[in-house]
């Protein structure tokens, strides 16, 4: 949607808008109908082009640019656009719409949207969509800017086929009538979706299968709404699981025989991996919309609770970690860290397990505040809240496990948490709108232990010194910056056994680099990056986008897989890479791996190792 950047700093372009990913793109591959009876609507005329002068000028404002837009730009599926939202009453020369327009605006907007501006249209990684705002722009401004999108990072909807004239009509009259407010969902709600298929006690008492369960592979299948658990070393499915809709996540319980997995559409699954076929044995609906999952692992507490976040409704919940019963739930509502103001819909990004302590450390998008959760007595809650920065998303440990790294995307910085002494132990600048993914950690020959980010704004990969004991000079500091392919970047990531740094570029507008990845040798960093064809490797016939997404390692750290990701209608692969040699070990090519993305192995998602 509308970006609204400054009227001197706006420029409209015609450049193809890239698949989003996990929680974006795979919505750019599916084409909204048009609503039932709308008028056919005047083209939008194009504004005048104007110059940009960079992206910095947007991060300098809070927001990221174009990869980032790309990036969180929609959610899909079973979420907001299924709930029966009324519609706003209008005001006098507000444009109207009939009961079918609205329901059809509010699932475009909440599919291909809410995820940048935010479900009530405040703004979060996007510009905010109040009526304020969008009324004074007017319907023609607004037509044009959905239509040809902006160097800011506004997608061209129009132009890109996404949407319609009708649409693109249909939308900008949308975002000038007030939004509609989402049900929140409580204690109520999250029960009745709660179903356990298999109870504990009827579950198997020991592994009752001959599979290497710490090299299976949880690969999402996005637009199916499934998983696929893929053997590391016979390439072969073992079973296709029914989850929700663009799985976002997979994590492993600390003794390593369950397996979470948090759809888009806030529904979790659990997994049993010593079943003979592992499969659900529970599931539970925690929101609407919703990203991420993890488990307790503090020695004592293994296995014990699980906890979930969603973006919509801004809360948590705490849950059994065998049953995902839902024991107490958590709003995350509140005043932002710096400016002291009161934010409706500050969403719950990235959840890790503490190996310190027995919490979570919960990272809250909007506010930029972490929020660390002990849950030794869910009835008297313990939180620690430190104050970090804005627009936290992704991130994970140094090679300790002691210091946590977490992604402020929209304002180019890293903030870093020591969660022995839950507290903020700086923050870092970086390069534009970091997307770590975990990160990537290694010991560099001249400045000791470093953990990677690469980043959706440019090409630069950014590499902070993590070792305050032996290398203080170097903790918390840029020590050195990588040259990448190019912006939209959204994982990095080396083993402790390899010798190689992976980054992707899926979110890339050239579709050369988009099909490719970089990686760079450890041993002698200023030799550069290698650039490996990874689409051509997986020769998949016709046309498609083919994007290279996520660099994961098998368990013992000598093949690195890749997702080949196409649209739902188009074949798609994993293709498997040899890490010493960089040639091709493998492709792995089935029907049912539709849109692959994500790949989580079991032992390195365990043990934190990346």
């Amino acid at each position: 949607m509308f970006r609204n950047p400054p009227k001197s700093q706006l420029r409209f372009g015609l450049a193809l808008v890239a698949f989003a990913t996990f929680g974006a793109m795979g919505a750019y591959a599916q084409q909204a109908a048009p609503a039932q009876g709308a008028a056919p609507a005047a083209s939008a005329a194009q504004p005048p082009a104007v110059k940009q002068p960079g992206a910095a000028t947007e991060a300098s404002q809070g927001h990221a640019d174009t990869p980032t837009n790309r990036y969180e730009g929609q959610s899909q599926g079973d979420i907001i656009s299924q709930e029966k939202l009324s519609q706003v009453g209008s005001k006098p020369g507000v444009p109207t719409l009939t009961a079918d327009e609205f329901e059809q605006a509010k699932t475009i907007y909440f599919q291909r949207c809410a995820g940048c501006h935010g479900v009530l249209r405040k703004g979060a990684t996007g510009k905010p969509l109040t009526t304020d705002i969008t009324r004074e722009r007017g319907l023609d401004a607004l037509k044009a800017f959905i239509t040809y999108g902006s160097a800011a990072g506004m997608p061209n909807w129009g132009t890109s086929g996404e949407l319609t004239e009708a649409q693109v009509d249909l939308m900008a009259r949308y975002i000038m009538n007030e939004p509609p407010q989402p049900p929140e969902f409580g204690m109520k709600d999250m029960k009745s979706t709660w179903k356990v298929m298999i109870p504990p006690e009827k579950r198997p008492t020991k592994k009752m299968n001959n599979l290497d369960i710490e090299n299976l592979f949880s690969v999402t299948l996005r637009d199916s709404g499934e998983i696929a658990l893929i053997d590391g070393g016979t390439y072969e499915i073992i079973n296709v699981i029914k989850t929700g809709y663009a799985v976002h996540i997979s994590r492993i319980s600390a003794s390593g025989r369950y397996l979470f997995v948090i759809g888009r559409d806030a529904r979790i699954n659990l997994i049993d991996l010593w079943m003979e076929k592992p499969d659900n044995v529970a599931e539970i609906k925690v929101g609407l919309e919703a990203r991420s999952v993890e488990t307790s692992k503090y020695k004592g507490w293994e296995d014990k609770y699980a906890i979930a976040g969603s973006y919509w409704p801004p809360q948590y919940v705490i849950m059994k970690g065998d049953t995902l019963e839902p024991l107490r739930i958590q709003s995350t509502r509140g005043m932002i860290y710096d400016e002291q103001e009161f934010h409706p819909e500050p969403r719950v990004a990235a959840i890790t397990a503490s190996h310190h302590h027995p919490e979570f450390i919960v990272n809250v998008k909007e506010t930029g505040k972490i929020q660390i959760v002990n849950y030794e007595d869910l009835n008297n809650l313990k939180t620690t809240e430190i104050n970090a920065e804005r627009f936290l998303h992704d991130g994970g440990f140094d090679s300790t496990g002691r210091y946590f790294f977490v992604a402020a995307n929209a304002r180019n910085r890293v903030a870093v948490v020591d969660t022995k002494e839950r507290k903020l132990a700086s923050i870092v600048e970086v390069g534009a709108t970091p997307h770590p993914g975990r990160g990537a950690n290694f010991t560099h020959k001249a400045h000791g232990p470093v953990w990677a980010t690469s980043h959706l704004g440019g090409e630069e990969i950014s590499l902070i010194g993590t070792d305050p004991e032996k290398h203080k000079a170097n903790a918390w500091k840029v020590v050195e910056t990588l040259k990448g392919q190019g912006g939209g970047s959204l994982f990095i990531k080396t083993h402790p056994k390899s010798r190689n740094l992976w980054v992707d570029t899926p979110l890339n507008n050239d579709a050369e680099i988009s099909q490719s990845v970089a990686v760079f040798d450890l041993d002698n960093l200023a030799k550069g990056k290698e650039v490996l064809p990874i689409a051509q490797w997986a020769d998949i016939k016709g046309e498609g986008a083919k994007r290279i997404v996520q660099p994961e390692f098998n368990k013992q750290g000598t093949e690195v897989w890749f997702s080949v990701w196409n649209a739902k209608n188009q074949e798609s692969a994993i293709v498997v890479v040899d890490d010493k040699t960089r040639k091709l070990k493998k492709v792995i090519k089935d029907p049912r791996l539709i849109t692959p993305t994500g790949k989580f192995n079991v032992y390195n998602t365990q043990k934190d190792v990346y």
